[in-house]
């Protein structure tokens, strides 16, 4: 049960003066402050994978430096403790904060006008430029034209909008008599949904302009910071931008700053007493590695927290994965050879591999060659990395468990669109079944388990394993529209893996067993002893099957043995 002494955690929220305001727990990344100050650039890129504490991060630069500020919410936080720098910089710069998450439209129109409502909407927060003794009545009806409206929509024209944020800081300068901090959240978003949409060079020449016009010798900015899951320069978004500083997943500087470290998570576990669930944490949510620096996926730790609060025997889920586009993974198996097939079946098993990494990609260039998704896979959080090598290579691991079963669930979806694009085959594995020939599903299984990504025998647990497999068989099955099929289905004295009525009341049961040793014959009668003592075919004549069709099936590697009982 919750308790009402605890602070709330902050599920879903990424702003950091509604956390401070409203006692949401909160861990203390402030000495990002302190190393951004002293090692600041005129642009500075900080990449690094979604849900990792990017735009809340932005959120507290923004409440730190902006004019007006309340020094209140950041009493008893790290940068406190910094009275020189807070003295100097705290509270004395205007600031223009915007956000390109949400651009993400089916169609160029569409994500244009999404861009003018972020800009026009930031630029309304400034209402007093249009009063403002200090500006001339051209600078005023410029401000009127960066936020006029008519109709319900936002009429800056497309010359406008590339300029939109140089003409706005020009104004907010001139009003207050100093230099303005541009902060850009997810600045690539736009990139990668005009990617899939199909409008990707549009896009690309606008933010190439929308960019070159504010961060080059731009007089008025003191300094900017961006942030995104890719470094994508090659794209020329920053053309000519010789002053931009960049960070991304492999600088020791600031790795600790993006997710949780061992001590934050930790700190959260004392902080609700939770403190026995810290392996489950460190087993699915950790093994990330930010520079020099391991941390945990912040929004998983997070939601699995608040999970637990509610039930102590909660589950671990995919939380990060189910918010991310897996689209990547899937383009990534797809697009996979023999040998990336065999790559990929060692990171399932927790083992490293080397590959070179190419931070700068466009995604342009993504289809050329495997070796470019490889490098995406990194960038964006679903490999991380164990060390360099010569030559720009790095050894590259699943980081998690929770990674892990994104990539197995992902292999399963694959094969199940390989295996239907010959529907002749699939009916003859499903028949041969039904008709209890034992020899040719099994022949056929072993087929498409060697043209498949199976799971190797090292990190990966007997039961993740036998899931696969399960998952695997279960969707090669689900081709007979006509059969009732139940998975783990209670009967008898268990849970039997799978059960199958068809119409003309035949039933079927399956059960399946991941063979260590590789001794798929054991494994089959095994199997086969089990549906005999737990009476797994129980419910099938309860049912009304009038006969019933026993198999005991053994896994092992891209190997399996199907036996009829």
């Amino acid at each position: 049960m919750r308790s009402s002494m605890r602070k709330k955690l902050p599920i879903g929220i990424d702003g950091f003066e509604k956390i401070r305001r409203n006692d949401f727990y909160y861990v203390d990344k402030t000495k990002f402050i302190v190393e951004l100050l002293h090692n600041w650039g005129e642009a500075n890129l900080f990449t690094r994978p979604r849900r990792f504490g990017k735009t809340l991060n932005m959120s507290m630069l923004k409440s730190f430096f902006e004019i007006g500020s309340d020094k209140t919410l950041f009493e008893g936080l790290a940068i406190a403790e910094e009275e020189e720098l807070c003295e100097k910089y705290m509270g004395k710069f205007p600031v223009v904060s915007i956000t390109l998450k949400g651009i993400d439209r089916l169609s160029y129109d569409g994500a244009f006008r999404a861009l003018q409502d972020v800009i026009a909407t930031e630029a309304g927060r400034f209402s007093f430029l249009e009063e403002s003794c200090k500006l001339t009545a051209q600078d005023k009806a410029a401000y009127r034209a960066l936020t006029d409206m008519r109709n319900g929509e936002y009429t800056m024209s497309p010359q406008l909008l590339m300029t939109s944020l140089q003409k706005l800081s020009y104004l907010l300068s001139k009003h207050y008599g100093s230099k303005v901090i541009l902060l850009i959240d997810e600045y690539d978003v736009p990139l990668d949904k005009a990617f899939q949409a199909g409008y990707y060079e549009e896009m690309v020449s606008l933010l190439r302009n929308l960019f070159g016009s504010v961060l080059k010798t731009n007089e008025h900015l003191y300094f900017v910071v961006l942030t995104g899951c890719l470094r994508i320069s090659k794209e020329s978004i920053f053309t000519g931008l010789n002053n931009l500083k960049i960070h991304t997943i492999t600088d020791s500087r600031y790795d600790e700053y993006f997710g949780f470290t061992d001590a934050d998570v930790k700190e959260v576990l004392n902080a609700y007493n939770l403190e026995k669930y810290a392996y489950v944490l460190q087993e699915w949510y950790d093994g990330y590695c930010f520079g020099n620096v391991k941390v945990y996926c912040p929004w998983d730790v997070m939601n699995y927290c608040d999970a637990l609060l509610e039930d102590s025997e909660a589950e671990p889920e995919n939380y990060w994965a189910n918010t991310s586009g897996n689209a990547m993974v899937r383009r990534f198996i797809g697009k996979a050879d023999r040998q990336t097939r065999s790559e990929i079946e060692r990171l399932i098993a927790g083992e490293c591999i080397v590959k070179p990494i190419n931070q700068e990609l466009a995604y342009s260039e993504l289809d050329i060659s495997v070796d470019n998704l490889w490098s995406v896979l990194f960038t964006t959080g679903y490999l991380t990395q164990r060390g360099r090598k010569s030559g720009g290579q790095w050894q590259l691991t699943v980081p998690n468990q929770e990674i892990r079963e994104l990539f197995v669930r992902q292999i399963q979806e694959w094969f199940k669109e390989e295996a239907r694009a010959d529907e002749g085959k699939l009916e003859r594995f499903c028949q041969a079944f039904y008709r209890g020939d034992a020899s040719t599903a099994e022949e056929l299984l072993n087929g498409y388990l060697w043209k498949s990504i199976s799971i190797r025998d090292t990190a990966v647990k007997k039961e993740m394993k036998e899931n696969f497999y399960h998952g695997i068989l279960l969707g090669l099955l689900q081709h007979e529209n006509n059969w009732e099929i139940q998975s783990n289905a209670e009967s008898g004295e268990g849970y039997c893996d799978i059960l199958i009525k068809t119409q003309d009341r035949i039933g079927i049961v399956m059960e399946m067993k991941y063979v260590e040793d590789g001794g798929l014959e054991t494994g089959c009668k095994k199997a086969l002893r089990q549906i005999e003592e737990r009476q797994y075919d129980a419910a099938l004549f309860r049912d009304g099957m009038e006969k019933i069709r026993k198999y005991g099936i053994a896994f092992y590697k891209k190997n399996c043995k199907v036996m009829l009982g």
